[in-house]
């Protein structure tokens, strides 16, 4: 067991706080008497999934999910562990070697951006990347070895800072497993995986090694042929007062990808529901990292260091627009299709260290923390290509690209009453862009620099009750190419892009435990962005677009109805326009309106243990004009577990247990069929979700 110095800290409005946490996953929790509240709070036992008591954050919206949840529910992909985060929704539109689709708080953050995510203290977002601008590719992710995820949306947290507008989750390793772990897994539709995992004692600290193997085909007519192949290695030393973890990964994959198709295409017979245009589309990536945490207790606070490096590549071949722009049934001399290559290859280095005092500011508790960020990406290169079969024929653009960037932040907490806490920040941020392009032109170099303060006040807590209000500014990077880019592809002329993009939110919150066993939390936001990222359906990228405003109500709730069933129901409605007049239309495409998921866990029941996850992802806009609209898509998993023996459990999984016929994904665009007009046709693109499938895992420990 250790000492959970991260929750101590979120804790900070009690004067003592002990957090055990033991390695499977369960939490123990007692809170003396606090010297803050108004109201003094009963000690009470805490053996749950999530930290979200009364007295745990500075946000309505902030909050901590534990292993013991994370290990109760199916996962279709490893992204899934995202959705363990209240509102959010995790798709995926094309192969699953490629990053997923991520939606929350009125956003579709496409691939990333505007959701800042954290792996053992390295980023997963990826600037200027190949594919999309904030690239968040979590398919390396083990599920099995994720301790914990502490998560926070909104602009209201100092520590945060690219790609955070919308939220940001951290998510924590084991440092060490209580048993081995070997686990085999058989699928429909060719899914195979297996993973072996241990801990071992070493030098005085714990080497955690991890191996995994998968494949899947999927229900698609060209067969995905998805190979995963994964490795971890982490060695962590603790004692009563420090922690540091050194840890090693390495991942591989490739795979075939069956991208949106157009409806007509599927209505017409031309292919079925699970078909494909260009049955070449696809990819391959790679990615190593080499990172080390360390964490230590003061008599006067805390200091922090991480520092990371991580390499990585991606090939990746999709045809969005299919004979739009190539085809040689109208032009002989032309390549058959519009397929075309992103690739590149990246270096990332990183710091991030943070020095906290606490003590008395006028007489009153106080803590002080100061935190330091540094991060530079080498891609070289990083470009676009025309490809026919995966054969790269021509290159579009290519660039060698220098980004570097730093963050400095201070934050102070202070216990004014006590019923009144304020936690006070302020960021500031700058960034150098270095593009050497093909096209030179559009070669340079860009600085820009950003300040963003932040503010929240916690009162209470009365009856069991604590209110909040949060405000804060953040903002997101653009792709360093547009911020130098003075030509567009055919050599018109280009106006080059804001670097930095401010946001603006605030929040009015509430979480109470009035209910015995019940944590419910209610938070209305608003958030303003300067520039909207929007995804390009037939090219197959972001580009900045007009000024928006997002706005909407969040009601999370946790229920232990015994100590073998644990409830949950997450509901969200939010709305999200443009703030800029245009004849196009106010709505913002993929906004995401209404998010629903309902929850039932039963675990420890003799030798039975179960789960059932009910996900509604409702309409949206699919056109700016709102002409278009997405339908809503409805997903139910479960899953039924049963101890053979003390170490060993047989787990039944289903996805899609109602065999629903909806979509992960849907666009609008012109796309053009061999035999269609030249200029194409407008319709909607979709990406189904998989059918109902089974999976059956046999774990044992050892």
């Amino acid at each position: 067991m250790q000492i959970a110095s991260s929750l101590q800290r979120a804790c900070r409005v009690a004067t003592a706080l002990t957090c055990l946490t033991c390695l499977s996953g369960a939490a123990w929790s007692q809170v003396p008497e606090a010297t803050g509240p108004l109201e003094q709070l009963e000690p009470v036992l805490l053996i749950g999934n999530y930290r979200n008591a009364v007295g745990s954050s500075d946000a309505a919206s902030q909050g901590s999910v534990t292993a013991k949840l994370l290990q109760s529910r199916p996962i279709l992909r490893p992204a899934e562990v995202l959705e363990f985060v209240p509102g959010v929704i995790i798709t995926q539109h094309s192969g699953d070697g490629k990053a997923n689709q991520y939606f929350l708080r009125g956003f579709n953050l496409d691939h990333g951006t505007d959701f800042a995510t954290f792996v053992a203290g390295m980023p997963v977002n990826m600037p200027t990347h190949a594919h999309g601008h904030g690239y968040s590719d979590l398919n390396w992710l083990i599920p099995e070895l994720v301790n914990r995820i502490d998560y926070k949306k909104g602009p209201y947290s100092a520590e945060e800072g690219d790609f955070a507008s919308a939220g940001a989750a951290r998510i924590g390793l084991f440092d060490k497993l209580t048993r081995g772990v070997l686990t085999a897994t058989l699928g429909e539709n060719g899914y195979r995986r297996g993973l072996l995992a241990k801990s071992v004692e070493m030098a005085g600290g714990q080497l955690l090694y991890a191996v995994e193997a998968a494949r899947n085909d999927g229900p698609w007519e060209n067969p995905e042929d998805f190979r995963r192949y994964n490795g971890v290695l982490r060695y962590s030393l603790a004692d009563a007062t420090s922690r540091t973890a050194v840890t090693a990964m390495a991942y591989s994959a490739d795979w075939n990808a069956t991208d949106q198709v157009p409806l007509r295409a599927v209505q017409s017979g031309l292919i079925g529901r699970f078909g494909a245009i260009d049955a070449t589309d696809g990819g391959d990536t790679a990615r190593y990292s080499l990172s080390i945490e360390h964490e230590r207790n003061l008599a006067d606070g805390g200091f922090k260091l991480n520092a990371y490096a991580i390499r990585s590549r991606l090939n990746l071949f999709s045809n969005f627009s299919y004979f739009l722009d190539n085809a040689i049934d109208l032009d002989p001399d032309a390549r058959d299709g519009d397929q075309f290559e992103q690739a590149e290859r990246r270096q990332v280095y990183g710091l991030n260290s943070s020095r906290s005092w606490a003590g008395q500011v006028l007489g009153r508790e106080s803590t002080t923390t100061l935190g330091l960020q540094l991060r530079h990406d080498r891609l070289a290169p990083v470009g676009l290509y025309a490809s026919v079969a995966r054969q790269r024929v021509a290159t579009t653009l290519e660039s060698r690209v220098r980004q570097t960037s730093w963050g400095l932040y201070a934050e102070n907490s202070l216990q004014w009453t006590p019923w009144l806490r304020s936690v006070a920040g302020l960021r500031a941020d700058h960034f150098d862009f270095d593009v050497n392009s093909s096209i030179t032109a559009n070669s340079g170099k860009k600085s820009a620099d950003i300040a963003s303060p932040k503010l929240s006040l916690i009162v209470g807590p009365w009856a069991k009750t604590e209110y909040f209000l949060n405000y804060g500014q953040g903002f997101h990077s653009n792709d360093a190419r547009g911020s130098t880019v003075r030509v567009d592809r055919d050599g018109m002329p280009a106006t080059p892009v804001d670097p930095l993009v401010r946001s603006k939110g605030g929040e009015l919150g509430l979480r109470s435990e009035i209910i015995p066993g019940l944590q419910s939390s209610l938070a209305l936001w608003q958030l303003r962005l300067a520039s909207e990222l929007v995804f390009v359906g037939d090219a197959g990228e972001t580009a900045p677009s007009r000024a928006s405003r997002r706005r909407g109500i969040e009601w999370n709730n946790h229920y232990i109805a015994t100590p073998w069933l644990l409830l949950d129901a997450d509901i969200s409605w939010s709305r999200a326009r443009f703030t800029e007049d245009d004849p196009a239309g106010a709505h913002v495409p993929g906004a995401i309106e209404r998010v629903a998921s309902l929850g039932l866990t039963v675990s420890d029941l003799g030798r039975w243990s179960g789960h059932f996850q009910l996900r509604y992802m409702g309409p949206r806009a699919l056109l700016e004009d709102n002409s278009q609209r997405s339908d809503a898509t409805t997903l139910a998993y479960a899953r039924l577990g049963y101890k053979l023996g003390r170490d060993t459990t047989l787990t039944l999984d289903v996805f899609n247990l109602f065999n629903r016929s909806a979509s992960d994904i849907d666009y609008f665009y012109a796309s053009r069929l061999k035999g269609e007009p030249a200029e194409g046709v407008e319709d909607r693109h979709f990406h189904p979700v998989e059918p109902r499938s089974f999976r059956v895992t046999l774990s044992t420990g050892f």
